[in-house]
């Protein structure tokens, strides 16, 4: 098949322990672009989180896509044009963070352009995403008060076993209503309704003129499953959960060796 698109999750992924793309998968990325193939970085952060990563890979320059919020917002980089965007409902805020305050160690997040809405307490996985998006933590009074828009997505973190409890009463109590899932064991994931990384991915593909049969998507994590038995190759890394290793088509080397280097050599070159 001749793969023409590349969607990669990041975290585990595309970027190694350090969180950094290494110089001979960057090399590999832009090269392909620049022989005419489309990159979409396919992340659960935030988009202001995904940027850095873009611009390093020149996405603007050659025509990349950003799929933030694991769907929730799909951007066009060469223009900054948002393709697709569907924000969480207003309403959901209060009873959710009230859900959360029960179970002991957890902290809600919210996103802004600027920083993390810290709802209840920060705690160690609070500190990791903020080291992940590179963006402070600012501890706000009322939640639900504070974050009357709650944009794309909203986290809540926490040790796993609380978390596995917590998602099976959110999931409860909402139904339907949203997507609740765990990207890691210690964050769960609050997402409207039906959105996923394959949803959004299809939403851009119609709107480019192509389609799923053209695609590679790499990933390691829950939150990756949905792309990868969607896309014409689902590769999970070596490092990846054993339930994604299960779904994928192919697994690659491990995001601390090249594995996205691996790929491209394999599939697109």
């Amino acid at each position: 098949m001749n793969y023409q698109i590349l969607a990669l999750d990041l975290d585990g992924t595309l970027t190694n322990s350090k969180k950094e793309i290494s110089a001979p998968t960057k090399e590999a990325l832009i090269d392909i672009q620049k022989n005419g193939k489309k990159i979409i970085l396919a992340s659960g952060r935030p988009t202001v989180g995904v940027t850095p990563l873009a611009d390093e890979l020149r996405l603007s320059e050659y025509g990349g896509y950003i799929l933030s919020f694991n769907g929730g917002c799909v951007m066009d980089c060469r223009n900054g044009r948002v393709i697709y965007n569907r924000p969480l409902p207003d309403d959901i805020v209060a009873p959710l963070y009230h859900i959360a305050k029960k179970y002991s160690g957890v902290d809600i997040l919210a996103y802004t352009e600027e920083a993390l809405l810290s709802g209840i307490k920060p705690n160690k996985y609070t500190d990791i995403e903020s080291f992940v998006e590179k963006m402070p933590v600012i501890e706000v009074d009322d939640f639900p008060e504070q974050v009357t828009e709650p944009g794309n997505k909203l986290l809540i973190t926490g040790e796993a076993n609380t978390i596995e409890l917590l998602k099976k009463e959110v999931s409860s109590y909402f139904r339907s209503y949203l997507s609740v899932y765990c990207s890691d064991p210690f964050f769960l994931e609050i997402m409207p309704v039906g959105i996923d990384k394959a949803h959004s991915l299809l939403k851009l593909l119609t709107a480019i003129g192509m389609n799923a049969d053209q695609m590679i998507c790499c990933g390691d994590s829950y939150n990756d499953l949905t792309m990868l038995e969607t896309a014409g190759l689902g590769v999970a890394m070596a490092n990846a959960l054993p339930a994604v290793k299960e779904h994928a088509d192919y697994i690659t080397k491990s995001n601390d060796e090249d594995g996205i280097l691996h790929v491209i050599n394999e599939f697109m070159r």
